[in-house]
C-alpha cells in the first residue's frame, strides 16, 4: 500500500495517517478496500480476459438469451443437464458487455457445473455479488446478475415454466 502525500499541507502540518488502497490511475484513497479486494479485482479483469466456458455446446438442454437494456451487455448462456434433467453437468456462455458482465457469467459458468436444478433457482443477487467478492455500484448490479437470471430463465423455459420467446432483461 502506498501512502498518501499531502501536497495541499501547509509547511510543518503533518499529513494525516490514511489506510486504503491508492488508485494509481486517479490519485484517490479508496479506505474501505483490504488486499483482498485488489485479488478480487485481478480475478474479474481475468475472468474478462480469459472467460472461460466461452462458446457453444454442441447439444444444450436449453439455450437462453437476455440483455441489460440500460447498457446494452447482452448474454447467451447453453445448459447441458445429465440424464435425470436435475443436475447441469456443462454451461457454455457467449455474448459482448462490460468487464463486470463478462467475467460474472464465466465465474457463474464455473460454479454452475454439478449444481442441481433446484441449486441454480434459489440463487440471489447477494450470492453473485459474493461470488465477485467486491462491492458493486447499483448502476452496476443488472451487469452483475444478467448471466444468472439467463440461466434462471432458461431453466424455466426449459420446465415450460415461461414462454420461450421472452427474452431476459434485467430488471434490478
Amino acid at each position: 500500500m502506498r501512502r498518501a502525500t499531502c501536497s495541499r499541507r501547509p509547511a510543518g502540518r503533518s499529513c494525516p495517517r490514511i489506510d486504503g488502497t491508492l488508485l494509481t490511475h486517479t490519485g484517490l484513497f479508496v479506505t474501505n478496500m483490504g488486499l483482498g479486494s485488489d485479488m478480487y479485482r485481478q480475478q474479474i479483469l481475468d475472468h474478462y480476459k480469459n472467460p472461460r466456458n466461452y462458446g457453444e455446446l454442441e447439444d444444450p438442454d436449453f439455450t437462453h438469451v437476455g440483455e441489460n437494456p440500460s447498457c446494452g451487455d447482452t448474454i447467451q448462456m447453453q445448459v447441458a443437464l445429465d440424464d435425470a434433467g436435475e443436475t447441469i453437468k456443462a454451461v457454455r456462455f457467449t455474448g459482448d458487455g462490460c468487464a463486470i458482465s463478462m467475467a460474472s457469467a464465466s465465474m457463474l459458468s464455473e460454479r454452475l457445473h454439478g449444481m442441481s436444478i433446484e441449486e441454480l433457482d434459489a440463487l440471489d443477487t447477494d450470492d453473485i455479488t459474493e461470488m465477485l467478492g467486491v462491492d458493486i455500484s447499483p448502476m452496476r448490479v443488472k451487469c452483475a446478475v444478467l448471466g444468472r437470471q439467463v440461466a434462471q430463465d432458461g431453466s424455466k423455459i426449459h420446465r415450460d415454466e415461461l414462454d420461450p420467446d421472452d427474452r431476459t432483461k434485467t430488471e434490478e
